[in-house]
This record gives C-alpha cells, sequence and structure tokens, in this order.
C-alpha cells in the first residue's frame, strides 16, 4: 500500500551518496514501483479518478523529484492522451496496457527548441505516404525538447524550456507522442499527435536521434535530451484520433490543437501537489530543527533558537502556508474536473492553483533553509535541493507568468469569470477583487485596447500579482469554510498582506504599524501550538533530513564515509635568521 512506500528500500537509500546515473537509474525504479503500488486503469486515468489524484498527490513525489516528472509525462500526458481514444481504437490498448505495467515509459514531444512557447507553430513535420508516415525534423531548431505549453502572446514568447528524457541509458524501452505537422499531398493539415517508439532497452530506434543533456546543478537527475527525427517511418495507426483516417484540415486550427493537447491543464493542476508537500516538508524540517538547536546565553540554560521571534515567523509562516495550500488543493481539483463548468474556468482554476502554490513555495523555502544556517545548505536536509527542483515546476506545464498573463486577458476582456469568493468574505477576497476592478477600468481608459502599448507596459505587468491574490482569496475562503485553526489563518493573511501592503494601507486602514501589530499577535497565537500543527502536516513519515533530531543526525553521521590513514606529517624546520 502507498502508505509504506517511505519505508521501501527504494526510498531509504541516501541518493546524496550515489552517483548522478545511479540517482537516474533509481528515479525509473521509484516510479515503475508507483505504477504497480497504485495500479491505474485507462479509466482512471482518463476521468482523473479518486486513485490517480492518490498517485499525484502522494507525498512521496515530493522526495524525488526526477521520478515525479516522469509519472507526469508518462501517465498524466502520455496515458492521458490515448485513453480517451480507446472506445474506438481497441488498437492502442496493447500498447497503453504495455505503458500501465511501465513496460515502456512515455514521453511527451511537444514544442520545439526555435520555438518554446509557441507550440502551435512547430515545424515538425509528419508525410503521409501511402504505407504510413514519415516524421522529419527540418532543422535544428525544430529539435524537440519539452512536454509543456504555449499560451499564445507573442510579447511573452521565450525558447528556454526543459527537455524530456528520451535516452536509451537506463534499460527501459520508450515511446512518444510527438506533435507534427500533418503534410496530405504537400498541404499542411494542421498539428496532430503521433505515436513514435523511440529506443529499445540498449539503443534507439533507426532515425531517432536523443542528445543528453548535463544536468540541472543542484536538482534530482534525470536523462533530460534534445530529441531529433531522421525520417522515421510509422504506420496510419500512429496517428493518434478516435477517426483514423480523417485528415481533414480543420475548421479552427487552434481550438482544434487546443483539443489535442487537453491533458495540459489536468498537468498544470497534477505538477503543483509536490510543492505543496515540500512547503510542508521543510515546515517540518525547520520547526523541529529550531525546537531543539539551542545557544548558550548569559544564563545556565541553553534557549532554544525558536524562542525568537526572527526564528518564528519564518517557520508559523511556511506551516501556515502548508496547512491552508494541503487544505484548498483538493477542492480546487475537483473543481478542474468538474465537466459542468467551461472548461477555461477548468483551466483557470488549474494556473491560479499553479501559480499560488509555486509562489508560496519560492518565498517559504528559501527563507526556512536560511533559518537552518549551513545544515539548510546540504542535500541531506532537503531544503536547498528542492528549491533548485521547484524552479523547474515554474516552467512545467505551463510558464507560470505566461499562464497569468492569458488568463489575466481573458478575465479583463470579461469572456469569462472565475467563481471568486465575494469582496465581503474577507480582506484577501476584498483584495482580489478590487485588483480586478482596478485594472478592468485602467483598460477601458486606456486607447488601443488589449492590443495596445498601455496595455503591455501598465496592465500585463499586474497579471502574476492579480492572479495570485485570486488564489489566496480562494484558499482562505476554503480554509474558513473548513474550519482551520484561527491562528493559522491569521498567519496566513498576514503573509499574504506583505505582498501588497500599500494596498492594504490604502484601501483597508492598515499602516505599516498596524500591519507589524497584526504580525505580532497571529505569531503569538501560533507559537504555544506549533508542536501540534507541525504534526498536523503529516509529513513526518516522509521527511529524513538528520538536522531534525540529535538522534536522526548521529544515525546519519554513522553512516557517511570516514576517511582514515597512517600517514605521519613531515615537519618542516624553520630556521630565524637575524
Amino acid at each position: 500500500m502507498s502508505h509504506q512506500l517511505p519505508r521501501h528500500p527504494l526510498f531509504t537509500i541516501r541518493t546524496e551518496f550515489l552517483s548522478v546515473d545511479e540517482r537516474v537509474s533509481m528515479s525509473y525504479q521509484r516510479a515503475e514501483l508507483l505504477m504497480q503500488t497504485y495500479n491505474l486503469s485507462p479509466s482512471d486515468v482518463q476521468f482523473c479518478s479518486p486513485r490517480y489524484w492518490s498517485l499525484m498527490t502522494d507525498p512521496i513525489m515530493a522526495l524525488d523529484t526526477a521520478m515525479f516528472t516522469i509519472l507526469a509525462a508518462h501517465v498524466g500526458l502520455t496515458i492521458g492522451t490515448l485513453s480517451r481514444h480507446l472506445h474506438k481504437r481497441p488498437d492502442l490498448r496493447p500498447l497503453v496496457n504495455r505503458l500501465l505495467r511501465f513496460d515502456s515509459v512515455g514521453i511527451y514531444l511537444l514544442t520545439e527548441r526555435g520555438h518554446g512557447l509557441d507550440a502551435f507553430n512547430i515545424e515538425t513535420t509528419a508525410t503521409k505516404t501511402p504505407e504510413g508516415f514519415i516524421i522529419n525534423t527540418p532543422r535544428e531548431e525544430a529539435c524537440k525538447q519539452v512536454s509543456t505549453i504555449v499560451v499564445l502572446f507573442p510579447e511573452t514568447h521565450r525558447t528556454d524550456r526543459f527537455m524530456p528524457a528520451s535516452t536509451p541509458s537506463f534499460g527501459i524501452s520508450k515511446v512518444a507522442l510527438v506533435m507534427a505537422r500533418l503534410m496530405v499531398d504537400g498541404e499542411d493539415r494542421g498539428p496532430r499527435f503521433f505515436i513514435v517508439p523511440i529506443c529499445n532497452e540498449r539503443e534507439m530506434f533507426k532515425g531517432v536521434e536523443s542528445t543528453r543533456l548535463g544536468p540541472r546543478p543542484g536538482t534530482s537527475p534525470l536523462d533530460f535530451s534534445i530529441t531529433r527525427f531522421n525520417r522515421v517511418f510509422v504506420p496510419h495507426t500512429a496517428l493518434v484520433s478516435s477517426s483514423i483516417g480523417d485528415y481533414s484540415l480543420p475548421k479552427v486550427p487552434l481550438e482544434a490543437w487546443w483539443d489535442e493537447v487537453w491533458r495540459i491543464p489536468l498537468g498544470t493542476m497534477a505538477v503543483t501537489a509536490p510543492w505543496i508537500t515540500s512547503i510542508k516538508a521543510a515546515a517540518f524540517i525547520a520547526g523541529k530543527y529550531s525546537m531543539h538547536r539551542s545557544l548558550t546565553g548569559k544564563g545556565v540554560e541553553p534557549i532554544p533558537i525558536i524562542s525568537f521571534r526572527t526564528q518564528q515567523w519564518p517557520i508559523a509562516h511556511a506551516v501556515a502556508v502548508g496547512l491552508v495550500m494541503n487544505n484548498w488543493y483538493p477542492i480546487a481539483a475537483r473543481q478542474t474536473t468538474d465537466k459542468s463548468l467551461d472548461h477555461r474556468v477548468r483551466h483557470g482554476l488549474a494556473v491560479i492553483v499553479k501559480t499560488t502554490t509555486c509562489r508560496h513555495f519560492q518565498r517559504c523555502i528559501p527563507e526556512v533553509a536560511e533559518r537552518c544556517g549551513a545544515q539548510g545548505t546540504f542535500e541531506h536536509n532537503y531544503m536547498a535541493r528542492i528549491e533548485n527542483d521547484g524552479k523547474g515546476v515554474i516552467i512545467a506545464e505551463g510558464d507560470i507568468l505566461t499562464l497569468c498573463i492569458r488568463l489575466f486577458s481573458e478575465l479583463l476582456l470579461q469572456r469569462y469569470r472565475m467563481p471568486l469568493p465575494d469582496s465581503s468574505e474577507s480582506l484577501l477576497a476584498h483584495h482580489a477583487v478590487s485588483i480586478l476592478e482596478e485594472n478592468m477600468e485602467l483598460l477601458k481608459q486606456s486607447c488601443g485596447g488589449h492590443r495596445s502599448e498601455a496595455f503591455n507596459t501598465l496592465i500585463l505587468p499586474q497579471a502574476e500579482l492579480a492572479i495570485e491574490a485570486m488564489g489566496h482569496a480562494m484558499a482562505y475562503s476554503a480554509g474558513l469554510r473548513s474550519g482551520l485553526p484561527r491562528p493559522i489563518l491569521d498567519i496566513y493573511e498576514c503573509a499574504v498582506i506583505r505582498r501588497d501592503p500599500a494596498w492594504y494601507s490604502e484601501n483597508a486602514g492598515l499602516t505599516r504599524i498596524i500591519q507589524r501589530i497584526r504580525e505580532d499577535e497571529a505569531v503569538t497565537s501560533v507559537i504555544p501550538h506549533l508542536e501540534t500543527y507541525l504534526d498536523d502536516l503529516h509529513i513526518e513519515d516522509y521527511v529524513s533530513a538528520p538536522i531534525i533530531s540529535d538522534e536522526a543526525w548521529k544515525e546519519y553521521y554513522n553512516a557517511m564515509p570516514v576517511f582514515t590513514g597512517n600517514a605521519v606529517p613531515i615537519i618542516d624546520q624553520v630556521q630565524a635568521m637575524l
């Protein structure tokens, strides 16, 4: 069962003592163990069943980001994309079953090096022949490199993306969903997905090239690669479609393309889950460390460093964020799969959750790691590595800033509305509604609408702040409704106010001094119950950082490599000269 995973030998080994390739191999083995443990069915993946969400939100995911990266593309994107065609394409079932057994790893090859976020305008081609299709990469810039999605705003175009793992180096076969332009009789019929075998357990298949990139420093390593296709033949059945013989040009190509990549919005939601776990783990580690780490003052008794307010705030902040986000996430996940909601609203909710969680992560993790001193910089204490790993999720399944720009622009244009709490419910709800209304008014006053230079310079820079404010309001509202402890909600509110203190001073009468006093009162109310709140995180079984206690440190100390010897130093004789 999943609750036994932290004690499995694959998760108790200290990976910091392994080589890079040994760690990558370990991540593939762990991914296979997760697939065996959860034993998903095609319908679990297609319809995002509770079993699917249990896999994606398992706290074990935060222990190995490389493992999670493998599974997010393998399950959420590859199997997910294929799953909805099974009822009309029974020929795909053997492949899906192999993927579910982890006999092969699925990778998702969408964007290209020279196009970055502009995935709709890819160059890889799939040319129809009487026997099937020829998959070809026309130039180096068209090499496949990423499993994330474009947001079509030219002002946000970027090309720096993370690359799927397509090498044959770790004894497992791989198959890809490759986005390519369907070419029929010289006519471009738009981007489609094609099933392309990448490698067997030993080598690449003919015509497929995988160029392995160097490791991302300080992270869980994976065999990230750039993939190229040199006239690779695939049969007609390689086209991912319920109507296998339909090669017609879609009436609205962009809408058809969005339908092809329908799993990305769900992926946007799924990739967020491990970072909530990471916040909880970091809060627990720093909290426990601060309770037993002591200083010797003027008195006789040592003073635990948790006694200092400068230590209390970062830990209380991380604990509150962990509890509030952990409460909100499953509520939001249900909304993103609620078919009664407009699909744009469902995707918007996923964007809001990802933005809010990731920005909380970026503020909480460095803060608590720093309060652990030098200990917080070592990989075995988790926080330094997870901080680096977290930089990848900001890009995975959609770059946060770009997603925010698209969502914010559509909300300002009133194409649809997000289900925000009533502005009277809380200060945070008032803030979220006010920021949105303020920018709507600014848009009305600016000449040229959303294509104007004024929109680019005055409104777009507010996009992320506005979307994050919506997330704060929703998370806080969910906490109120779920009955989270008042001290936790007060800390969360104070932390959010720090993001835009001027607005709260101007619109809520909270001067700088009043804001500091509210923070002081909130922290004072949390600290007497800190140990209880740390237990409420339910993360201890997944924490192996040795600094959480003297006993854990001594056990780790005894496991580290020890160097000894019998060399005798040569003592140089130095003669003083007058």
